[in-house]
């Protein structure tokens, strides 16, 4: 059985430099660092990314300002003592960006883009301006921050623990990451000019069936989980790709008539779960990583998981809340 700090473990796992200070500089020093125009860190590309983006056209990827990092802008940057801003446009950086991921995906470099999806994630400079999107399934060659909502459905129930009971859905066996896991009632990345709670709404009425003024009404916001990832085969494509990630977590009290029902492919059925249950299978590791987490955060606020049940609760409580070093909507 996992431990809850096993569960924490399994999803961020990218090393701790106080943690574990040699793992951490053995990491770094593999990967290359993605900048942006004033050369602020906005992702981490392992070596196999950076050697094929050496090889992609210029025409399509534009400038490559030396071996360590590729500057996604037009124009090679100003040196720090040039406060010139930059001439491109974040259309002009999307296009380049684009360019780049159709050139892998149609020379299948990277299995990862197998999962192509048609939609669009927004990467954040410096001032957390949007710099350019990229397609959702090329996110992680770029090693950027990506951001989703996740929402956690339960009904009151007096004769159970806790006087909860938590909606539960399995994943289809036929999706392509984490298939036949377990997920959050409700969840879904956030793609550029998305809004978090109306990306919970649509996701809510994709995944889950729920009407669009039950969740308006009473969908609360319960602030962000973030973590980094390193993705390995469940993922889907290449293992060792870095996923840092920021997720806006919801809770959503429902009235008992209210059942959620698969409303496309992606959830094979939903569980009205006990909290002993959703432990149960935690502890099997029948959750989706990042998922995981969400149920810990959960579990947390509605003290279920307490300083005096887990031993290491502060250490999982600070975990769950990763400070990630890119800017973004999550340094706001």
């Amino acid at each position: 059985m996992k431990s809850n700090l096993d569960l924490v473990d399994e999803c961020d796992n990218f090393p701790y430099p106080d943690k574990d200070p040699k793992a951490h500089f053995a990491l770094l020093s593999s990967l290359y660092t993605l900048v942006s125009q004033n050369g602020t860190p906005i992702g981490y590309l392992l070596e196999s990314v950076f050697n094929s983006l050496v090889k992609v056209p210029i025409k399509l990827k534009g400038e490559l300002e030396d071996i360590s990092a590729w500057v996604p802008p037009i124009r090679t940057p100003a040196p720090p003592s040039d406060p010139s801003p930059s001439s491109s446009t974040e259309a002009q950086r999307s296009a380049l960006v684009a360019g780049t991921t159709a050139y892998w995906r149609e020379k299948k470099t990277f299995k990862v883009l197998d999962g192509w999806r048609d939609e669009l994630y927004p990467v954040y400079g410096p001032g957390n301006e949007l710099l350019f999107s990229v397609e959702r399934s090329a996110s992680a060659l770029l090693g950027v921050v990506t951001y989703g909502v996740h929402m956690t459905g339960f009904v009151r129930d007096q004769s159970a623990s806790f006087g909860i009971r938590i909606w539960i859905p399995r994943r289809a066996k036929t999706k392509q990451t984490y298939g036949g896991m377990l997920d959050n009632t409700v969840a879904g990345g956030m793609a550029t000019g998305e809004e978090p709670f109306e990306c919970l709404v649509r996701e809510a009425d994709e995944e889950a069936s729920l009407p669009e003024d039950l969740v308006r009404a009473n969908a609360k916001a319960c602030g962000t989980i973030t973590y980094i990832y390193i993705r390995e085969s469940r993922a889907g494509g290449e293992s060792g790709l870095i996923q840092p990630e920021c997720e806006y977590v919801y809770d959503l009290e429902l009235p008992s008539p209210v059942v959620p029902k698969p409303n496309d492919s992606e959830v094979e059925q939903f569980y009205l779960w006990t909290v002993e249950e959703v432990q149960s299978a935690l502890g099997k590791g029948e959750f989706k990583p990042n998922c995981a987490m969400v149920i810990l955060d959960f579990f947390i606020r509605h003290g279920i998981l307490t300083a005096e049940n887990e031993d290491h609760y502060e250490e999982i409580k600070r975990r769950l809340h990763r400070d990630l070093e890119f800017p973004g909507p999550h340094k706001s």
